[in-house]
């Protein structure tokens, strides 16, 4: 039988959504521990790791850091992959909570998530809420939701290191589609295989995937204390890092808006009235 696409689509979202009100209640005690950067570390140790040059999308400034004691563990699943003859490219990892606000106010990510659910509601226009839904499943809009702002998270691509070729694992980073789900049931074999035996060299190492986003890792954040059902409270919460002074500092407020309903319906407005629809 047939999965109806939008249904399995809007349960999806849903549960996604569902999982981040458990996440804003979940216990973080910050445990204090410093940011380092990846490439210097991967390049002095000689580890397989490729990091892209530029912005993300050519609009957002990325930061290849994380926590201090997630690099050795990021390093080993490097060397597995390596043994797999893969290559890891790391295409995000810290994030300020600056660029975090940024992704989620911004037109590229607004009109993207808007088309997926003009698709979603076979074309009919949303109201602020649901796209507002959407939109904290694709970029998180409080810094409690978003682990990349805590530097427990990365997002990875697999290339085959022999060729350079990207490793099929159901579409290029960051696809926002049916086959986005880790568990998505419109992914071939070969791309659930290719996702299973990524998973496994993370999570040998402790890092677990979120259940939507198939390029994305995290490890001892409140995301990965639920994932695994431990009962710890997540050890890093969202902070401020200064590289330059190697200093760090918690975010105080881990439950303010990065983007809120009122901002979704004033942008909403604006597309209304430059697409002209017609009324009714």
């Amino acid at each position: 039988m047939a999965i109806d696409e939008r249904m399995y689509w809007a349960n999806c979202m849903e549960d996604a959504w569902a999982l981040m009100q458990r996440q804003l209640v979940y216990p973080v005690e910050e445990c204090g521990e410093n940011l380092t950067m990846l490439p210097p570390l991967a390049q002095a140790q000689g580890v397989p790791l490729d990091f892209p040059a530029g912005k993300k999308r050519g609009l957002f400034e990325r930061t290849f850091a994380l926590r201090e004691s997630l690099v050795s563990p990021l390093f080993r699943v490097a060397e597995a992959a390596r043994r797999r003859g893969w290559l890891l490219r790391v295409e995000d990892a810290y994030r300020p909570l600056a660029v975090q606000e940024q992704g989620a106010t911004s037109d590229f990510v607004l009109s993207t998530v808007l088309a997926q659910v003009h698709w979603e509601l076979d074309g009919a226009w949303p109201d602020a809420a649901l796209l507002h839904r959407r939109l904290a499943c694709w970029t998180a809009i409080v810094p409690k939701f978003a682990n990349h702002t805590s530097g427990s998270a990365l997002d990875v691509t697999v290339l085959d290191a022999g060729t350079g070729q990207e490793v099929d694992r159901g579409g290029i980073y960051p696809e926002f589609s049916l086959r986005t789900p880790m568990d998505s049931p419109f992914i071939t074999d070969e791309v659930r295989r290719n996702r299973a035996i990524t998973n496994e060299l993370f999570a040998t190492e402790g890092f677990l995937p979120y259940p939507y986003e198939f390029w994305h890792y995290s490890w001892g954040d409140a995301d990965a204390e639920m994932a695994a059902g431990s009962g710890r409270p997540g050890r890093y919460g969202p902070v401020h890092w200064d590289r330059d002074a190697a200093t760090m500092r918690p975010e105080p407020d881990v439950l303010r808006p990065l983007l809120t309903v009122t901002q979704v319906a004033e942008w909403l407005a604006r597309q209304d009235q430059n697409e002209k629809r017609p009324a009714g």
